[in-house]
């Protein structure tokens, strides 16, 4: 097959993967007697026509970007972690005890310490599948796949019987002191004049999303480390033959996958719930590991993977509440969106290679 110039695999390939899986969407709302064009009006209206819905569109976007970031360090060193939705419900756990630990008197001096109980948390459920597969030669993909299991009977358990306050019947924790409230982007945007996002959740997490993508890309592309990581990723032999240790590479990277599911943790336990609550989690793990393959595995890839993901969200429940479209035909969307993009994007590969073969790739 012939190789496509690196601007077609990044731009254009994503690009008509997602076009031929809305044809598809398409035609299903068509064969149960809806209209195609309705539906994507209300879908861009409810997500991107009001401040209303660009606040929702980017408090998902934020999750996606935490787990998204997560999945790709470790597939770059050749690990294919799919347990963010284990290690972000954990680092829930972590950004819980961190904020009911003190009164905490400003949300400043109460993000940094629940960014680290929430990574910590995060990591060292990561630990465990790490050091299984360093050590003992485990495959990465079960043991992650277990600990998410693992990770929901666990948090239940603490939920029901070691957290939730006297009197209380909901397996969730108590309030979060005051304190620890993080400033919306609403507040943020009343602050300078701007009337934006009323009554949405996102939240100064938005910020640390972005710059963690910064701080991955300059870890994987411009660090001894992620130069490690990378090569260890593509030849494992060749690291070996380098000097680089297979399984510290393993652990490192693991541990610092978790760290970036776990801070998922800030966003919809501390900045959006205020307490944490079963399943806050919502699947946003396993969504990640779509946005990295949709992103390449690379920071602005997955940052844009992220706000169409958003999109599809909060489109999605606009979608199931204003017109007759029912809401399980929203999943088979989204379905459809990592189908093509994550799972078929070698067929749309083969599909436009022969346009390249023809004039030559560069």
């Amino acid at each position: 097959m012939t190789r496509l110039p690196r601007w077609a695999d990044l731009v254009l390939t994503p690009l008509i993967s997602l076009a031929l899986a809305f044809a598809i969407s398409a035609l299903v709302i068509l064969a149960i007697g809806q209209s195609p064009w309705m539906a994507l009006k209300t879908m861009v209206t409810g997500a991107l026509g009001s401040s209303y819905g660009w606040g929702y569109t980017l408090y998902y976007a934020t999750n996606f970007v935490f787990t998204g970031l997560a999945v790709a360090v470790a597939y770059h060193a050749g690990l294919f972690n799919i347990g963010g939705e284990g290690q972000a419900a954990l680092g829930g756990l972590g950004v819980a005890l961190v904020c009911l630990a003190l009164p905490w008197p400003h949300w400043a001096l109460a993000l940094p310490a629940a960014m680290i109980g929430g990574a910590a948390f995060g990591a060292l459920w990561a630990l465990i599948p790490a050091w299984l597969q360093a050590k003992r030669g485990s495959h990465i993909v079960i043991t992650t796949i277990m600990f998410n299991f693992i990770a929901a009977a666990t948090l239940n358990y603490v939920l029901v019987n070691l957290m939730r306050p006297v009197g209380s019947m909901d397996p969730a924790t108590a309030r979060f002191p005051a304190g620890t409230v993080l400033p919306r982007l609403t507040d943020m945007a009343a602050a300078v004049g701007i009337e934006w996002g009323k009554a949405t959740p996102a939240n100064v997490s938005f910020l640390v999303a972005l710059a963690a993508c910064g701080l991955v890309w300059a870890l994987i592309w411009r660090s001894r480390l992620g130069y490690e990581i990378r090569a260890f990723g593509k030849s494992e032999r060749a690291a070996r033959y380098a000097g680089i240790p297979p399984a510290r590479i393993t652990i490192v990277a693991m541990l610092i996958s978790g760290g970036l599911a776990g801070l998922m943790a800030i966003n919809n336990v501390m900045g959006e719930s205020g307490r944490l609550v079963l399943n806050s989690v919502e699947g946003a793990g396993f969504i990640g590991i779509a946005v990295a393959l949709m992103g390449r595995n690379h920071p602005l890839g997955i940052l844009l993977a992220a706000l169409l993901f958003g999109f599809l969200y909060q489109g999605g429940g606009e979608l199931a509440l204003f017109t007759a479209i029912p809401r399980e035909l929203i999943v088979v969307i989204q379905a459809l969106v990592i189908l093509f993009t994550g799972a078929l994007d070698n067929m749309v590969r083969m599909l436009i290679a022969p346009l390249f073969a023809r004039r030559g790739t560069p």
